[in-house]
């Protein structure tokens, strides 16, 4: 039985996923420098490093070369060449150690060189580790101006992208993509600039000491390359079948963790793990794969290094002594070691770049909603009583798709004026129209007679409170999530608006009163209870109009009778807009708009639309009868059980 295929929003997840770009793109890591730019010092620092790193790790098999040469060979009996040859022209070369290997004429030959060695090893020791500290730090330090970027412009972005982009891809670009750029610092591009230099280093270092076995050293370096090649290939589709099945299996995590009161409700848990195990199993058999090609490479650099090695002590003996054979089975070792990383640096890259892609793809992302360039000296216009108007209002969420037709009307201030209609008539698209989360496509939205589109969004959002059905609150205290950080609103006026909603009752009962925390998305809180923080929020804040979508449906009866109370000091001096599915709590609003298909069939007070018999009656009198067949059930019930 196969797994059943991601959500769609998951499927585009994977198809990002998939499309990983090259190892290495020169136009993103141009706009990457900028972030970098600011830490160029210690980048320069990190490569002025290289050179006396490297020149510590060409010392201790020159010091142990001298050893054997000078101190050993003689010991024993033994000079020049092994066999009797001829040196080659190379085999004693200056050495940037030939005055400090010069022991003192009081110390042991070899104590001293001893010494020597302990000595370089703790200097190459400390300089590496300077050397990746100060590249490690210069890459969080660009990568958290990054992320802040990240953030900041996530912040500008219109609600349109929140609504059709899924959470998780949205969180991924800020932690998981940042962190593999960063990783791009310590273990990907930095290190393989500085693994070439040292590289060349070496091949230089070798011919120096003798060409002729120099060049059967890297005489298996054509044969080296075509590895490369072919690994590059093959690592390259292995890497990007670990991402996609990776992604796979954090959509299945995100859906399975999302919905998982319905998983249980309806006995999903056997059907849900099997699909999950076979996903788990293919991720396990992609990563195997590209292990198996790492390995591949791992045991073909090592076979070449040792055939080197062997080439080496062939070809050596007779034209080389003891030391030099020594030296150069040292350095040709070093030389070989970064291209045994070569998978891990490989994959390390085609990450970050594939990040780094995905990244800028984000932060060039354009707002749709943005601010205009208001002059000071206009300020004034945004002042007023909360009057609000649509005119001739088209709105459509995906091209000619209208979900608003042509509407238009005027709430004057002080009024209270309530939307009603059947699921899917464009309710809720007027408020999200009215707090400018879209802009309309034909017609204004007008508060206080100014388009919305020349008024600052913060000045909207100063002035208008939108209080909705699913309330968001944070993880803090209760006063936090009351007064959401403003400096100007102390506690005093938290304990009033909590106050006249009613929500000072619950609160007080609470462990620590206003102090107490709130756990995730305020858990430890009913449903009502959530609901009364809310209005508390919004009556802390102040604003001219006060928006409710369907603020009173998650509240119970009883609760009900005290929001209606709160309510009327909450709409006190101020425009309210209402949506409602339970008509009986509009019923004292000063007009009511039916709303039907994007339009407004139907408008006035509760009485008149009822003495009209249209669409207002209708709803309200299956509402009503709904309502009486469920009391009617309880009732029925109650008598049971006694």
């Amino acid at each position: 039985m196969s797994a059943a295929p991601p959500p769609v929003a998951a499927q585009d997840a994977l198809h990002e996923e998939d499309a990983l770009g090259k190892a290495y793109d020169s136009r993103l890591l141009r706009r990457l420098w900028r972030y970098v730019a600011p830490y160029r010092v210690q980048v320069w620092w990190t490569l002025g490093l290289v050179a006396p790193v490297f020149l510590l790790e060409l010392a201790p098999a020159w010091i142990v070369r001298i050893g054997i040469d000078r101190v050993i060979a003689p010991a024993i009996g033994e000079s020049g060449p092994i066999g009797g040859a001829r040196p080659g022209v190379f085999a004693t070369p200056p050495s940037f150690l030939s005055g400090l290997a010069e022991a003192p004429s009081w110390v042991p030959p070899l104590v001293w060189l001893g010494a020597l060695y302990l000595v370089m090893m703790i200097g190459s020791a400390a300089l590496q580790f300077v050397q990746s500290w100060v590249m490690a730090k210069t890459g969080q330090l660009a990568m958290r101006d990054l992320r802040s970027d990240v953030f900041r412009h996530l912040s500008t972005l219109h609600i349109g992208y929140f609504d059709r982009t899924p959470v998780g891809r949205i969180v991924t670009r800020a932690t998981n993509d940042v962190e593999n750029v960063a990783e791009m610092f310590t273990a990907g591009i930095v290190a393989l600039v500085t693994d070439v230099i040292k590289m060349v280093g070496f091949a230089v270092a070798l011919f120096v000491v003798d060409a002729r076995l120099a060049l059967v050293t890297f005489s298996v370096v054509p044969f080296l390359t075509g590895i490369a090649i072919v690994f590059r290939l093959r690592i390259r589709d292995a890497f990007r079948a670990v991402r996609v099945r990776i992604a796979r299996i954090n959509a299945t995590l995100q859906e399975t963790v999302t919905g998982m009161k319905v998983v249980q409700l309806f006995n999903r848990e056997e059907r849900n793990l099997r699909d999950f195990a076979e996903l788990n199993a293919a991720h396990r058999d992609a990563w195997i794969v590209s292990i198996r090609y790492d390995a591949a490479l791992f045991a073909a650099v090592e076979t070449a290094q040792n055939l080197t090695v062997a080439l080496v002590i062939w070809w050596g003996t007779g034209i080389a002594s003891v030391g030099v054979l020594y030296v150069f089975i040292d350095w040709m070792r070093r030389f070989f070691m970064p291209l045994r990383d070569l998978s891990a640096k490989y994959s390390v890259m085609q990450s970050s770049m594939a990040s780094c892609e995905r990244i800028f793809q984000l932060l060039d992302t354009e707002p749709r909603v943005k601010d205009p360039v208001v002059a000071p000296e206009v300020g004034h216009r945004f002042s007023g009583q909360g009057a609000i108007a649509l005119e001739n209002v088209w709105f459509a969420y995906q091209r000619e798709d209208f979900v608003l037709r042509d509407v238009s009307f005027r709430i004057e201030p002080g009024e209270r004026v309530a939307l009603v209609g059947a699921t899917g008539a464009g309710k809720t698209s007027v408020i999200k129209l009215l707090n400018r989360f879209y802009d309309p496509d034909r017609g204004r939205v007008l508060l206080d007679g100014v388009d919305l589109r020349e008024m600052p969004q913060q000045e909207l959002r100063r002035r208008v409170a939108l209080v909705q059905q699913d309330v968001f609150l944070f993880s803090g205290t209760v006063a936090e999530n009351i007064g959401l950080g403003r400096p100007d609103i102390d506690a005093a006026a938290i304990e009033r608006a909590a106050r006249a909603v009613a929500a000072d009752e619950f609160i007080a009962k609470l462990p620590q009163g206003y102090a107490t925390p709130l756990h995730e998305r305020g858990a430890n809180l009913s449903g009502g209870q959530r609901q009364l923080l809310s209005f508390a929020r919004a009556l802390a804040h102040g604003a001219d109009v006060l928006v409710l979508d369907e603020a009173t449906s998650a509240i119970d009866t009883e609760t009900e009778a005290s929001i209606q109370r709160a309510l009327r000091v909450l709409w006190e001096g101020r425009t309210a807009l209402v949506i409602a599915h339970r008509l009986s709590t509009i019923q004292d609003v000063d007009r009511i708009h039916v709303l039907h298909h994007g339009r407004i069939v139907e408008s006035g007070r509760h009485e008149d639309l009822l003495a009209q018999r249209g669409l207002y009656h209708r709803l309200y009198r299956l509402q009503y009868e709904r309502q009486a067949e469920a009391s009617a059930v309880s009732d029925a019930r109650r008598g049971a059980r006694v």
